[in-house]
Order: structure tokens, then sequence, then C-alpha cells
């Protein structure tokens, strides 16, 4: 025994010890359970609400997202589908004006053919009139000539017709 220290009354305690002890646990136990254990309880329901409503609205908000990315992707084939439909009519657009413009280019060059032809008859008829008239006209000079002088013999006639052309040209 070191300075008036049993050990063995640690392993043999005395009957006022065990009741005092007894007593105040009690008491601790009482006092724990009348005003700990409730606000613990409830403060870990709460807790375990809190968690229920955070799940609840990220599922909400996923399920949300997949509505989104659905439309989105909803939208986005109708806008090609559009874009492809307005780049398709203004093709056949473009391509009707230019078969348009390539068929006007084409009557009108046809005009421009037929009045020239038209042009050409014209002239050609002009001319051709032109001559007459001159070929008449030199005729007339020529038969008045010829008959202001008489030739005996048709060799004799056809040089001087002959000299009269000479002379005109």
């Amino acid at each position: 025994m070191l300075l008036g220290f049993d050990p063995m009354l640690l392993l043999t305690p005395d009957l006022g010890l065990v009741f005092w002890t007894t007593a105040v646990f009690l008491v601790f136990w009482f006092l724990v359970g009348k005003f700990a254990f409730k606000p613990i309880a409830k403060a870990i329901k709460d807790r375990e609400q809190t968690i229920t409503d955070a799940l609840a609205a990220a599922e909400k908000a996923k399920s949300d997202v997949q509505q989104l990315q659905a439309d989105n992707a909803t939208l986005l084939k109708a806008a090609k589908e559009e874009s492809a439909l307005i780049l398709k009519e203004a093709k056949d657009l473009k391509n009707s004006i230019v078969a348009e413009a390539h068929n006007s280019a084409k009557e009108e060059a046809a005009k421009i053919v037929a009045n020239a032809k038209l042009e050409i008859e014209a002239q050609k008829k002009a001319a051709l009139a032109e001559v007459k008239n001159e070929v008449s006209k030199l005729s007339l000079e020529i038969a008045q000539k010829v008959i202001g002088r008489e030739l005996d013999s048709t060799k004799d006639q056809q040089n001087y017709i002959n000299s009269l052309v000479d002379k005109l040209n």
C-alpha cells in the first residue's frame, strides 16, 4: 500500500459507492431522456426530411432537364427541317427564274432573228426593185439610142448595145 491507498478497493467497491453511482446514473439518464432525446430525435427526423426533399427536388430537376433536352432536340430537328425546306424552295425558285430568263432570252433571240430575216427580205426586195428600175431605165435608154439609129444587121445592133453598156458602166 502506497501512501494509504489500497488498489484492491477498486476491484471490490463498497455498497455506498454502488448506490450513489447508480443514483447519479439514473438521474442523468432521466434528464437526458427528458430534455435531450426528443430534440435530438426531432433534429434527426428533420434532417432526414430535408434530405428526402432535396433528393426529390434533384429528381424533379433531373427530369426537367431531360424534358428540356428532349424539347431542344425536337426544336432543333424542326428548325433543321424548316431550313432545308427554305433552301429547297430557294433553289427551286432560282431554277425557275433561270429557266424563265433562258426561255425569254431564246424568244427574244428568235424575234431578233425573225426581224432580221424580214429586214433582209425587205432590203432584198427593195434592191431587186431598184435593180429592175435601173435595168428598165438602161433598157429604155438603150432602146432610145437604138431606135434613134437604125442598124442594118443584128451584129451591128449587138455591138452598138455593148458599146452603150460599156459607156454606162
